[in-house]
Parts: structure tokens; sequence; C-alpha cells
């Protein structure tokens, strides 16, 4: 591309008085009748929006719709769709100044929507004699409009005022980027959010809060969703499925291909990537869902009932949790508190309110044993062993005793005799937990050093469900004692 100042745009408006009032039909109008396909299958063509993408053009540009949400697998033509809309939104929208961003989780991926819109305009003439393309946008001067591709990070948002933003991949966006974004996209009268992406490997990500969020409230006007994904516990060869999760499949989605690729790709990222269904991280040490499965909320733990405690700290940086588990043979487990990093380079673990939470613990219920991580809490562990006695040192770096206590916990997850309150922050670090082989057993992990993703709920879990089975073994042996 030429270096220098871009020629004068001397070709007059585009005229769309022709299109469609209402924004969905304008803008199947708008695709089908300008925009040509730039690769892959009808290539050099127009594009031919299939029924299930004008399904989702309509929908997402229905009255109202602030926000929306695409769940579609790989290999469904997510840029070019992506492609589509953010061209309507930059040429046919009827915004004057229009800003249409392209973010994603860097300036390369978000250039992937940007390649295509370009090329698309640079195969109609009529459209292409309404720009002046630069490396890092393109202008409309008629109407000052402006598409652009940004990374995903909050400080580059700033100072936009963005009539449609569409988010590709939104599974690698951080909560910060997403709230910038929608945040600076709520300032014009029908700006727009759209997100279109495959399911993130974790529970804690902004997509699965979306997610969760559009199936609990179907009945919200404002959010768009749509999510294609084969049934729950489908077989990975049940090419039902494969069409269900896929509306490309046998058009320009190669059946022969998810063939070839089943052959040779584990079940996990499958399931993910082409089947669109949310299995967690590759290695993680639950299945998704199964720890979900198990919350129990109306299970309450009363006050005096016989419990033990766990307790996995961190100075600063990481979080802290205290979790309790019932004395009996199908446990409940029960978070007292996390404490966790909001983000602080500054921050540190409260630790008088650890203290204060721990007292009021040994005071509400009958506690058996407070069992303790020691590391960087040894002179907090005296002090409550000289309060209230029964507390104990248990290391969670001794793969001798974690092994077997984290083979306890899944056992009694995966057979469902265990029970839960729901807490969401356990939730998050279960699903972050990942296993570690070692030759006693698995343990459970941070999915790589330094991560950001916590575990210390679960952890603190593990250690509470061990010790609470010990004191329930110790209560049956007693009564077989007085039988004899």
């Amino acid at each position: 591309m030429r270096a220098g100042p871009k020629r004068a745009v001397t070709a007059p408006p585009l005229d769309l008085s022709h299109l469609p009032r209402q924004r969905g039909r304008r803008a199947v109008a708008f695709v089908e009748g300008y925009l040509t396909v730039p690769k892959g299958k009808g290539a050099l063509g127009p594009v031919r929006l299939r029924p299930w993408q004008r399904d989702i053009v309509r929908g997402v540009l229905a009255p109202g719709v602030r926000q929306g949400l695409l769940s579609l697998p790989r290999g469904n033509g997510k840029t070019t769709l992506a492609a589509c809309l953010a061209l309507y939104g930059l040429f046919a929208d009827g915004e004057e100044g229009a800003q249409v961003l392209t973010v994603a989780s860097d300036e390369r991926q978000a250039r992937h929507v940007f390649n295509a819109a370009r090329r698309m305009i640079e195969l109609n003439p009529a459209l292409a004699e309404q720009v002046q393309v630069f490396q890092d946008r393109i202008y409309v001067p008629h109407t000052d409009s402006t598409l652009a591709p940004l990374p995903a990070e909050p400080a580059a948002l700033q100072g936009f005022d963005p009539s449609l933003v569409i988010i590709d991949e939104l599974h690698v966006v951080t909560e910060a980027t997403f709230d910038a974004m929608a945040l600076a996209a709520g300032k014009r009268d029908t700006s727009l959010t759209l997100a279109i992406s495959t399911p993130a490997d974790t529970g804690e990500s902004v997509m699965w809060r979306l997610v969760d969020y559009a199936r609990e409230h179907p009945e919200d006007a404002d959010f768009y969703f749509r999510e294609f994904a084969a049934p729950p516990g489908c077989a990975l060869d049940d090419e039902d499925a494969w069409h269900e999760a896929n509306p490309a499949l046998s058009d320009f989605l190669a059946v022969d291909a998810l063939r070839a690729t089943l052959k040779t790709t584990r079940e996990a990222p499958f399931r993910r990537y082409r089947l669109g269904q949310w299995v967690g991280q590759l290695d993680a040490w639950l299945e998704w869902g199964t720890w979900d499965a198990l919350g129990d909320p109306s299970r309450s733990v009363a006050d005096g009932d016989r419990v033990v405690l766990a307790f996995d700290g961190s100075a600063s940086g990481d979080s802290t949790a205290l979790v309790g588990c019932t004395v009996e043979a199908d446990p409940h487990v029960f978070v007292v508190e996390v404490w966790e990093n909001p983000g602080d380079p500054r921050w540190r673990v409260p630790r008088g309110d650890v203290d204060a939470a721990v007292d009021a613990a040994f005071a509400r219920w009958d506690v058996a044993e407070l069992a303790c991580d020691p590391w960087g809490w040894r002179s907090e562990i005296e002090t409550w062993a000289a309060r209230h006695g029964p507390v104990v040192e248990w290391p969670t770096n001794v793969v001798g005793r974690m092994a077997p206590a984290t083979d306890r916990v899944y056992q009694l997850v995966t057979s469902g005799r265990l029970t839960h309150d729901g807490n969401p922050r356990l939730a998050v670090h279960v699903a972050n937990a990942v296993a570690k082989s070692t030759p006693l057993g698995d343990v459970v992990t941070k999915d790589k050093r330094g991560s950001a993703r916590k575990i210390d709920a679960a952890v603190a879990m593990i250690l509470a469900v061990d010790r609470a089975a010990y004191h329930a073994g110790q209560v049956k042996r007693r009564r077989r004692m007085v039988v004899r």
C-alpha cells in the first residue's frame, strides 16, 4: 500500500434509498446486494446469506438490542459474517459519523475481520470509490465514518464513541475489556456490542458469565443470544449432533473434514471447537458441569452441626479460602469465606478479617477440626490452636497426602454422594483446577505456573472433605465398638 496522502473521494455519496428501512431487513438487503464472498466456497460471487444467518442478522439488529452473543463452533463462517455486519455498520446503518470497531485478543486477530471487510470493499467498485483505505482504518468521507481493528485492551478503547463493536473470540477477552467496550458503546441511541466466539475453557470468563445470564433470562429483549451446540452427552461420532452444532455442515463446512479431525483430536477440544460444547480446560480435574450438578443450596448447615473446616491461605496476590464440610457419610460442602485480590497490586489478604472469620466459625459450629496449609500462616495457626484446640497442619505440597485426598473427593463427586452450597467462587476455583498425574495419583494444580486462575477454594474443599471423611469414620468405628 502506498504511503502518503490518500486520494480524494470524488464519487457522489452511495445511494441506498432503495433499501428497506427496518434495520434487520436493511442489513440483509445491503449484504446480498453489495458484498462479494472474498474466499472459500463461492469466492468472487455475491454473498448469499443462509436462512440461519439471516435469522442472526435480523435478531441482533432487532429494535432495542444493545448487546449480542453468538456462540458458534469453528468453520461456520464467523469471520465473514462479522465482516458483513461491520460493513453494514460502516455504510448502510444510517449513522452519521459511524465508528465500527473490530476487537480481538490482539491487533493481529482483530485484523482478520478488518481484512475480510477490506477485501469485500475492493471487490465492489461502488463501495471502493466511497472510501479511503489506511493501514489501520477504513474511512468514508461522505459520512465521516470509520472501521478500525483494535486489540482487546481497555486503554485502546479510550476516546471512541462506537456505533458498532464486534468482538472476535470473546472467550479470550477479559472482564475489564468487555466492560470498557460495553460502556463505550452505550453513548448512541442504537449502538450495539456483538460478540462472536467459540466457548471458553473456563467458567472464570466473561463469555461464560454472558452465556449463563442469557440462558437464565431468555426474555431479555435487550440482549440477543444464539447458541449452536451439540446436545450434552452426545457421542463424538454422532453426525446428527454435528449438524445440530454446525449450521454450515454439508454446505461450506465439509463433513469429511470433521471425520478426519475426529481421528486425531482429543475429546475435549473436539467438543469445544467442533461441537460448541462447554467442556472446560483440556486437562480439567472434573468434567464441565459435574460440580455444578451437585449444588444444593437448600441443604443448610445449622448452628451447632458437626463440621470440619479447612484453610488454604496466601499472603498477597493469590486468594485465601475457608471452607467447611459436614461430618457424615454423604457430606455437604459450604464456603465460609473467600478473600480474593480485586486486581490491585497493592492488595494484601486482610488477616484480621480471616482471624475473625475463624473465630466466628468455631463459635457457630461444632468444629471437629480445622485443617490448615501452614505456608505463610504458621503464627496464626498456632494462635487458632491455642484458642480453639482442634487445629492441625495439613501441607498441601505433600503428594503422599494430597493424592489420596484428591482421589477421595473425586470418587464422592463422580458418584454423586457429595453436595455443596452452590457458591460461585468455589465453582470457579474447581473449574480452574487441572489434574496433575503423580506416581501416587492425581493432584490438583493450576493450569500453569503463575496463572491468574485461582484454585485455593478448591484445595481447601479437598482438605475439608478428606478430613470430614476421617472423622465420620471415627464415629462409625466408635459405634461398632459400642455394639460389641
